[in-house]
């Protein structure tokens, strides 16, 4: 029985893949697999059992050391992220977050791909938007570091089979590599906030972040489903800080914004998402929720990497946008992509 097959026992018999050299041997066997129904059921069982804590940890693990590096002249800088698979479907709000941030004097080494479980991914938006997405390492790097934020598609810096990737974008649902990727920057973030869809995943993806020896970070999900923090309910917030997690509530009210539904924020494609981003970083969105749930994300990053409280990183977000900072980073970065 070959290592896959002998996984996928595994998985439907509710136990884990824990040694390293098993794991790696898995992950290998994983990428190089081309029987479609093959890599299907196995994720689909290993989705249904759910992801370990030390699976993740380990997968990473080699991810990261294998991954194509870029290195940042930043000594502190973030990336913004959400792993898509969210139940409310709204535009790319880590993507606007991220440009916002940097608008604010915090480099932002952002990490992502085209949707494989959402409507649109960080890709998708950033393409309608201008933005060259398929750099290689050296111009991300210059981007990082001239500009300020940069975007490194996945595909680029992780070799990943594209038959692995057809299989994911077919199944309808996250998988455990919609967790991994977050996980694997490639200029090595020291900081990070990641929004995950299921409120399960919080505590292990921290703990993860923890053993992987990440500076101050920040999980998030919301109670409404959304893998961002959300301006509807309450945030669950697990925080990394000095090689420990601390699990706590957050809600709009602490960055001094009333509650609000976002029905008006679902898009239905990158091309809807693209607009909405651009009238929010153009200021096209003052004071609507829009905008608001952008600088949650934006404040929250920028709370990470500071000494600001969320309420003073929410006026000094806002501030980014309204000085038209935030506007001018994407400018700068489609210019230097399409260079």
């Amino acid at each position: 029985m070959n290592i896959l097959n002998t996984a996928l026992e595994t998985f439907r018999s509710g136990g884990e893949i824990e040694d390293e050299r098993q794991l790696t041997q898995f992950f290998d066997a994983l990428l190089a697999e081309t029987d479609e129904p093959v890599l299907s059921a196995l994720l689909t069982a290993w989705n249904d059992r759910g992801v370990s804590e030390n699976e993740l940890f380990g997968l990473a693990s080699i991810m990261r050391r294998r991954c194509a590096r870029i290195t940042s002249a930043h000594e502190t800088f973030v990336d913004i992220v959400g792993t898509g698979g969210s139940r409310v479907k709204t535009f790319n709000v880590s993507t606007a977050a991220a440009f916002v941030v940097a608008g604010a004097g915090i480099a932002v080494a952002k990490h992502g791909n085209g949707a494989a479980s959402s409507i649109t991914g960080s890709a998708d938006v950033l393409a309608e938007l201008g933005v060259r997405t398929s750099v290689d390492p050296e111009t991300a790097a210059r981007c990082l570091n001239e500009i300020g934020i940069c975007f490194m598609f996945a595909p680029n810096f992780h070799r990943l089979s594209p038959v692995l990737g057809k299989v994911r974008r077919s199944l309808g649902f996250p998988t455990v590599f919609n967790i991994l990727g977050p996980l694997c920057n490639p200029a090595g973030a020291p900081h990070h906030l990641i929004g995950v869809w299921d409120d399960k995943l919080v505590t292990p993806v921290s703990r993860v972040l923890m053993r992987l020896g990440s500076g101050r970070s920040w999980v998030v999900n919301g109670s409404d489903g959304l893998d961002e923090i959300t301006l509807n309910g309450k945030t669950n917030v697990a925080e990394v800080k000095d090689g420990k997690v601390r699990e706590f509530d957050i809600a709009s009210g602490d960055f001094g914004v009333d509650r609000s539904e976002m029905n008006s924020l679902r898009v239905s494609d990158p091309v809807e998402s693209a607009a909405l981003v651009r009238r929010v970083l153009n200021g096209g969105e003052c004071g609507k929720p829009a905008e608001n749930l952008v600088l949650l994300s934006a404040a929250a990053a920028i709370h990470l990497t500071s000494s600001a409280d969320l309420f003073e990183a929410f006026e000094i977000a806002k501030d980014s946008i309204r000085r038209g900072a935030a506007a001018e980073k994407l400018d700068r970065l489609a210019a230097m992509t399409n260079k």
